[in-house]
């Protein structure tokens, strides 16, 4: 009811009972345009405020009220008559009115305790640092849903700043328990591993306790796509551990261009580590040039297989690239997010998390002020 409605909507309960009068002036005796009077009192009632709600019914009944004196029907049982059904219906669109507002307040509450959750279990990443500067942004498939099973987490180490982005599979709320024992994982788990795939055993471990008592079925078929990166300390490089994860996006901070950082050999997603132990392979850290100036680019497989009309899959390399080079973090994340809703239309399947990196092109001095002798 807060949102602003366009022009012909606001116009509606008034073009109805105008409609409704007139229909009525020249249909005396049987009175036709009553419906749309009633229809009137009610649109208004769903979608307006009271104080409006409250205008159409008053217009409605004077106008009633009118059409019953020109008739000369004022004292008898046909207009006593009409104008109880009209000031009826103007009571049903006040009664529809209250009933939508006290669920709209139920709604608000229920939003707001949701919004909190949202920030106890995916708080917003720092927006700098170090050298990098950093911008987050989850957007749910459904306009009601505030978080889902899509995850995103930054900490700084002694070994560099460590992230994840993750995808895990399932909706509702066992993929939101299944994102909050993931994050706490690693943010445990990223200060004591010495590399990526220690961190991905340490996740791996965390996520089998999770699933001991969950269904059998559910246990056998749960897993989670992740992506690793961490950026190592004085280093313009990057390591990337892919388990079954959108590979990372590269984006030249000069030129514009895109490029997918795919992995060589990518493991198995989080949560089927039995299978590698079988045989498979484990996935291994890859090293990558990461210059400053440059951005890096994660995303779920809400952005990567969002469809337009025809069924096609956005691609990021070709739809990014003309529309950069992007300023900071924020800046692409919010490019890609328009971007998206145009290539889909506006409705997507997906849950969608976008996580986005700059290295400032300006390095600071290698010593800080007062470290050098005598300081």
């Amino acid at each position: 009811m807060s949102s602003p409605w366009p022009r012909y909507v606001r116009l509606a309960p008034w073009l109805l009972i105008v409609g409704g009068l007139v229909w009525d002036s020249l249909e005396p005796a049987d009175y036709w345009g009553d419906p749309m009077l009633a229809a009137a009192s009610v649109l208004a009632g769903s979608l307006f405020s009271l104080r409006e709600t409250l205008a159409v019914g008053a217009a409605s009944v004077a106008g009633v009220l009118v059409l019953t004196a020109r008739d000369d029907s004022i004292g008898t049982r046909a207009g006593y008559l009409e104008l109880a059904n009209t000031l009826f219906a103007a009571l049903l669109g006040v009664w529809v009115n209250r009933v939508i507002a006290r669920h709209g307040r139920t709604l608000a509450t229920v939003r707001s305790v949701a919004e909190a959750a949202q920030q106890a279990v995916l708080p917003a990443p720092p927006e700098r640092l170090g050298q990098l500067s950093i911008a987050a942004c989850y957007r749910a498939a459904q306009t009601e849903a505030l978080i889902g099973g899509d995850a995103y987490a930054v900490v700084r180490t002694s070994l560099g700043v460590r992230m994840l982005i993750a995808d895990v599979r399932g909706k509702g709320l066992q993929a939101v328990s299944v994102v909050s024992v993931l994050l706490g994982a690693f943010r445990e788990n990223a200060h004591r591993a010495e590399d990526l795939p220690a961190l991905a055993e340490g996740l791996e471990q965390a996520l089998a306790r999770e699933s001991t008592d969950r269904e059998e079925e559910v246990r056998m078929e749960g897993f989670v796509t992740a992506l690793l990166v961490e950026f190592p300390p004085d280093q313009d490089v990057l390591r990337t551990l892919n388990r079954g994860h959108p590979g990372p996006y590269l984006l030249d901070g000069a030129g514009g261009g895109v490029r997918l950082l795919d992995a060589a050999d990518p493991g198995l997603p989080l949560g089927l580590g039995d299978l590698s132990d079988l045989g498979g392979s484990r996935a291994m850290a890859e090293v990558r040039p990461f210059p400053p100036g440059t951005s890096l680019l994660l995303v779920t497989d809400g952005v990567t297989e969002a469809r337009n009309a025809a069924g096609t899959f956005y691609d990021p390399v070709t739809r990014l690239a003309p529309l950069g080079p992007f300023e900071g973090p924020q800046q692409l994340i919010d490019a890609v997010v328009r971007d998206v809703e145009r290539w889909t239309g506006g409705s997507r399947d997906d849950d969608m998390a976008i996580l986005a990196v700059t290295r400032a092109a300006d390095r600071p001095p290698a010593g800080r002020p007062g470290s050098g002798p005598g300081g």
